[in-house]
């Protein structure tokens, strides 16, 4: 990874109420239907009783508190990468934070934290829409053949549609959310007015008591309390799109009260009536009006599910970039929002999982077991990467650091042992994803590091060919030729093959690299570095932020504002194509080998990726073993 300057500036500017808006639409998708099946799954195989019911609260309640409003609206949005947030983004501050040989372990933990997100992708929508659709057999219970049906098609639609892109309708997605809000509120508030008294809930020793009266009891609840706070992962990752001030107001002022509301409204209700326990979400609801709230239910689960799937895509394009997965083709979906992509390899995968999920669970109360585990290892990771970056980065005090930061991680720990309880009931499957996803990172870093130590190892330095060539050989042909390489300070490979098979040079030779930096952007004076030498030959570095797209023929246009000009139809650009064979003793490096293989034949081709023009392509390739 390139090392770059540390270059502070200002947060983006906001559009204030517009934008809280919209980061309704996208950031609390998660969260907010959360409610649709978080109490229920903190009675599976319980007694709904006064002490258990204000326990629970309790624990949702504070959970909320510390958790989301502390620990991810307050404190972590402190931690972006020129405005960007996420898991990536802050595995590169802490890594830039990091002395010594500190950052290749930052690198494992973040990596770990970026494929248990993944694995949160694929439950998310699964249970998500599962239980709002259960909505419907809850009326009755002969809907209850078409509820896995009517889901499957309604997550296939929804993977279908996400080449469009949510430009066209994240307009809508703001007003859904708050009506959604507002609605679940209103029923909330409904039931607590005719049993008030659920408010004392909100007092911490209820949840203390129940923790300490029933340890074991409690520590396998909090397995089920996390589903609450499912979702805060995307205030963080979000942060780049609307700021951290929009996610902040609309947190405090709307969507964590609508939320608190509903959920003392189901246990006011279930104090009320112990057998709701079915449904509290939607029993909540007059008969009427239980139709109706499938409805919202169900669009409100779609837009959690799309946010998501759209954090999906960016922490893969962030990935791509920085060189954790092999090149994928990323497209744009919106003129005006650059966060806004579609990467159609990974849409298709995800849709396969989730088809899968839903076919293997059958129902959100036997996913409550697997939705968990992913998101409170991620949480516990990104806890870990902040202490690190707060401490090396602004320098916070130790005196602050270590109890603040304590707490996070004994509540992240908390919740992901609690959910290691329930790996036998589910939790196998988004570890088991997560550590699909895994070896494939550090399989394709490890095998471009190798690659890369032996290109280095018996490369022929540029200024040793500069010095050695004579004016009458190579023959010299007109034009100019451009070499795609890693390392412009050596040879590449397709100059050498060039000089070997064709017995010629061009008259002009650039040596071309591309680097990503460890920031999301870069200003277009920073783009460039042009160097001159002997022998009509130059080199030019190319740098791009991790949340950017390399394109050769707009960088090539920037070189003119240097004097340095390129006539595309006078120039070829030179690709290297090497085949990669897994050969070795070591039976232990052998599936690695051939995985990293794999992975190779399956990338994007690099002419496609740095966007080069087709017909001014020349390949030349060569075996390379590893």
């Amino acid at each position: 990874m390139a090392n770059s300057a540390v270059i502070r500036t200002e947060p983006r500017p906001t559009i204030g109420q517009n934008l809280a808006v919209a980061a309704l639409g996208v950031v609390y998708g998660d969260i907010g239907t959360s409610p649709l099946y978080t109490v229920k799954q903190c009675f599976e195989n319980a007694e709904v009783t006064q002490m258990r019911v204000f326990g629970v609260l309790s624990l949702i309640a504070w959970s909320l508190t510390l958790v989301v409003t502390l620990k991810y609206v307050l404190v972590l949005m402190k931690a972006d990468n020129r405005g960007e947030g996420g898991i990536l983004a802050l595995m590169v501050l802490a890594m830039r934070a990091a002395l010594g040989g500190r950052g290749r372990m930052i690198m494992w933990a973040g990596l770990i934290g970026a494929a248990l997100f993944y694995g949160d992708g694929v439950i998310t929508p699964s249970i998500s829409v599962l239980s709002a659709v259960e909505g419907l057999k809850v009326a009755t219970p002969a809907f209850e053949p078409f509820v896995v049906p009517l889901t499957l098609l309604l997550l296939v639609v929804l993977f279908l549609v996400q080449r469009r892109g949510t430009s066209r309708v994240g307009a809508y997605f703001g007003p859904i959310m708050i009506l959604w809000f507002t609605a679940i509120a209103l029923l909330g508030a409904a039931e607590i007015a005719r049993r008030p008294s659920i408010l004392l809930a909100v007092d911490p020793h209820y949840a203390i008591d129940l923790l300490m009266h029933h340890p074991w009891h409690g520590f396998v609840l909090l397995g089920s309390v996390v589903l609450a706070v499912t979702g805060a992962e995307a205030l963080y990752a979000d942060m780049g799109h609307f700021g951290r001030s929009p996610i902040r107001r609309a947190w405090l002022r709307f969507v964590f009260p609508s939320l608190l509301l509903n959920y003392f409204g189901q246990g006011a209700l279930l104090l009320a009536k112990p057998h709701a326990i079915e449904n509290p979400f939607y029993l909540l609801a007059p008969g009427w009006a239980l139709y109706p709230l499938v409805v919202p239910a169900s669009t409100a689960t779609v837009i959690a599910s799309q946010a998501v799937i759209s954090g999906a895509f960016s922490i893969t394009r962030q990935a791509v970039q920085l060189g954790y997965l092999p090149r994928m083709a990323i497209r744009h979906t919106s003129e005006q929002e650059i966060g806004q992509v579609y990467v159609p390899a990974m849409n298709g995968m995800l849709l396969v999982a989730v088809v899968a999920t839903v076919l293997i669970f059958r129902s959100s109360d036997a996913l409550g077991g697997a939705y968990g585990i992913a998101v409170t290892g991620t949480m516990s990771v990104t806890t870990v990467l902040a202490f690190v970056y707060f401490r090396r980065g602004p320098g916070w005090p130790l005196w602050r650091l270590v109890p603040l930061f304590g707490l996070f991680l004994f509540v992240d720990l908390s919740f992901f042992g609690a959910n290691l309880l329930k790996i036998i009931e589910g939790g196998w499957f988004p570890l088991a994803i997560a550590i699909c996803i895994y070896a494939v990172m550090m399989t394709w870093v490890w095998g471009r590091q190798r690659i890369a130590v032996q290109r280095a190892s018996g490369a022929l330095p540029l200024a040793t060919l500069i010095d050695n060539l004579r004016p009458d050989s190579p023959v010299r042909v007109p034009g100019t030729a451009i070499y795609m390489t890693a390392r412009v300070d050596n040879v590449p490979a397709a100059l050498l093959h060039n000089m070997k098979h064709n017995k010629i040079l061009h008259e002009r030779n650039v040596l071309m690299t591309v680097r990503t930096e460890d920031v999301p952007r870069l200003p277009e004076g920073e783009r460039l570095q042009i160097d001159h030498f002997g022998q009509n030959f130059h080199t030019v570095t190319i740098r791009y932020g991790f949340l950017e797209e390399p394109d050769i023929p707009r960088a090539l246009a920037l070189c003119r504002v240097g004097g340095f000009r390129f006539n595309l139809m006078e120039t070829s650009f030179f690709v290297g194509r090497e085949k990669i064979v897994a050969k070795g003793r070591s039976a232990a490096l052998l599936p690695f080998k051939k995985l990293f293989v794999l992975l190779s034949n399956l990338a994007l081709d690099a002419t496609e990726f740095f966007r080069i023009p087709v017909n001014r392509i020349v390949e030349l390739g060569g075996q390379v073993e590893i």
